[in-house]
């Protein structure tokens, strides 16, 4: 029986020395869950029979590519900066019995190893400069003459990464298709040097009187500049000196590094997005507080602590079980007097995911957003 939250997928192999059927678990909060992606079936009819020796697949999603090609080759490598993905990616390759490690990363430019060939689909919402900076990052990571294979849809930008390897690399070519997504293969040549397609913006806001010094890249949740329904929690975020503090879905960290400067108090930040979090470490030291910085799923990271109080500004476009599993976690981990403050657009309704606090109210009401605050059900003595 499939997980509540979770969908099951099965892929069926057309090739005699592959296994019949692959099996893949897939949730809220990964790029189509409910199906394949046209881009990563190409890169699997593609490269079955090509000797792609050390294998990398950025951004993997759930695996699909790294979890079947492990059967093809010795040496496969999925990276992701999601760890729900990432989690994902090897639950998948353990259930498929395949041989392909799987590392949660923010910056491709760190990897050390080097790779033979590289195998990109680009999620369709990932900004172009994003997407180009990968490419650029798989290419540096390959030996020289290896080749780099990029499958997207011409709707989704495939021929600014077109142009993108060829500025890098050179020559591409289209070596297949299928409706409206193209397969790109460029080779990496013995000298590149891409440019900077993603820089790391600096965002100085003042909130209820607190100078924030933050950093954050393109792709982030209001990368250009501090939102309203963040600005509002923070102005009514109550947190005093003492409390143990949780910074849920802390992005590139605005909410953490408020509360670590307005109060002494012990403060933890977590995200899913291992990009998120490296931004957020950076906006710490940037505005120089102390604060942990953690990259999990919901609150896979701090399930072991306890909080007074978690201030959060959920990521409701993620889906109904990514929600219901955040605040139950929140729950789990706050304090039996702790207080949860959350921020939400006013259109929408989050009352059937925080039916599990004792009692919801709302504090704040903005020109858009409104704050609730949410307490634990009262603990029998």
């Amino acid at each position: 029986m499939t997980p509540p939250g979770e969908h099951e997928l099965a892929l069926e192999s057309r090739v005699d020395d592959a296994r019949p059927t692959y099996r893949f678990r897939t949730a809220d909060g990964v790029h189509s869950k409910s199906s394949f992606r046209d881009g990563d079936l190409l890169l699997l009819e593609e490269l079955w029979d090509v000797p792609t020796g050390r294998l990398l697949c950025p951004e993997a999603n759930y695996g699909v590519v790294g979890t079947v090609l492990a059967g093809a080759t010795a040496d496969v490598e999925m990276t992701e900066s999601s760890a729900r993905a990432a989690r994902l990616c090897r639950r998948n390759a353990a259930r498929n019995d395949a041989d392909a490690s799987v590392r949660l990363v923010a910056d491709l430019g760190r990897l050390t190893e080097a790779y033979d060939t590289a195998a990109y689909a680009p999620k369709p919402y990932t900004p172009l400069a994003v997407g180009k900076r990968r490419i650029a990052d798989s290419l540096a990571a390959l030996r020289p003459g290896g080749d780099c294979y990029v499958a997207a849809a011409d709707s989704a930008g495939a021929a600014r990464y077109e142009a993108c390897l060829d500025e890098i690399a050179g020559p591409v070519e289209t070596v297949a298709g299928r409706d409206d997504c193209r397969l790109l293969r460029a080779t990496r040549p013995a000298a590149l040097d891409p440019p900077e397609y993603v820089a790391c913006r600096h965002l100085d806001p003042t909130v209820a009187g607190v100078d924030l010094s933050l950093r954050s890249v393109p792709g982030l949740f209001a990368a250009t500049g501090l939102d309203a329904g963040t600005r509002l929690l923070l102005e009514n975020a109550g947190v005093a000196d003492g409390e143990r503090v949780l910074d849920l879905c802390s992005g590139y960290g605005a909410i953490g590094v408020c509360a670590a400067s307005a109060a002494d108090c012990e403060v933890w930040l977590s995200d899913d997005d291992r990009v998120a979090t490296a931004c957020a470490e950076r906006s710490l030291a940037a505005t120089d507080v102390d604060g942990t910085v953690v990259t999990a799923d919901c609150t896979r990271g701090v399930a072991d602590r306890t909080f007074d109080r978690i201030l959060c500004n959920p990521p409701t476009h993620a889906g109904d079980d990514v929600l219901s599993a955040l605040f139950a976690g929140a729950r789990d981990v706050l304090a039996a007097d702790g207080e949860c403050r959350l921020v939400h657009h006013r259109t929408l309704d989050l009352s059937a995911h925080l039916a599990g606090f004792g009692t919801v109210e709302q504090l704040r009401t903005g020109a858009e957003h409104v704050v609730l605050l949410a307490r634990p059900e009262e603990r029998p003595r």
